[in-house]
């Protein structure tokens, strides 16, 4: 089968960075995703992944935020089996297959227009696509308003400009009556520092968007209310990570600093 090359732009490269952490998560001996699905989407683009050189630390970052935050939308659809769920940004991101929600549930995946013409030709169709930039006003107006939504937004937050982040979020909990909100929380240090990633500085993304008290969303009159923080560092999925990434972690998870330096996965409730 002849592989697909893609023509993306810095920030849409960010969707193979991602993609091939999972699947280099998926090859490792003790993988915490197991997401063999991105593995094969992996094999049928035509990319120097090897050029992205990723670490340890971003693999396992990468697939312990994707764990905490599929648990996240798991445990809500369980209860409200007629939710809607939103994956933000979704990218080439299998989570709807991760998670296979039940009958009732309207899963959307939405990201850039050109992007989410991509997910059907590499993912069985899930889920209804949505395709817009996600700092335009007005997309979400067909959704329904009277149902209990799932909102699901990985890796977005650095990626976004100036206001828009916090602007999308009192949009969407407008919207909706009653739900909740999953991110993975930068730090304004771990936010900043990106820009100097190895990986990051080869597809020359510039991130900067980021916060520190995970109660600070609280404060961006969007009726948000923290309802858990997840600090990977101190999570069971340590056991999986390899040496001497989980010497490392084990130590930071005793610093409170340290630890939310790393990877934390933030649910937030709003109604």
């Amino acid at each position: 089968m002849q592989r697909l090359r893609l023509d993306l732009d810095p920030l849409r490269e960010t969707l193979l960075l991602t993609l091939h952490a999972r699947a280099s998560d998926a090859k490792l001996p003790r993988s915490i995703l197991g997401d063999t699905h991105s593995v094969a989407i992996a094999e049928e683009i035509d990319y120097d992944f090897a050029k992205l050189n990723l670490k340890p630390s971003l693999i396992c970052g990468t697939a312990s935020r994707a764990k905490k935050l599929d648990e996240a939308v798991r445990s809500f659809v369980a209860v409200h089996p007629d939710a809607v769920v939103l994956d933000l940004g979704c990218g080439l991101d299998t989570r709807v297959l991760r998670c296979d929600p039940p009958a009732g549930v309207d899963w959307y995946d939405v990201d850039f227009p050109d992007i989410v013409d991509l997910r059907p030709r590499f993912l069985p169709d899930r889920s209804v696509r949505i395709g817009v930039d996600l700092t335009e006003q007005g997309w979400l107006d067909p959704l329904p308003r009277d149902r209990p939504a799932m909102i699901v937004a990985e890796g977005l937050l650095p990626f976004l400009p100036g206001d828009s982040f916090r602007r999308m979020v009192r949009e969407l909990t407008a919207h909706f009556d009653t739900g909740e909100l999953a991110i993975n929380g930068y730090t304004r240090f771990a936010a900043w520092s990106m820009k100097y990633h190895p990986t990051i500085k080869t597809i020359g993304i510039t991130a900067a968007q980021g916060f520190d008290d995970p109660r600070d969303p609280e404060t961006w009159g969007a009726g948000l209310v923290l309802a858990e923080e997840q600090v990977i560092a101190r999570a069971p999925e340590v056991a999986c990570f390899p040496q001497p990434l989980r010497a490392v972690t084990r130590l930071m998870s005793h610093s409170d600093a340290l630890s939310r330096q790393g990877t934390r996965v933030l649910r937030y409730r709003f109604s």
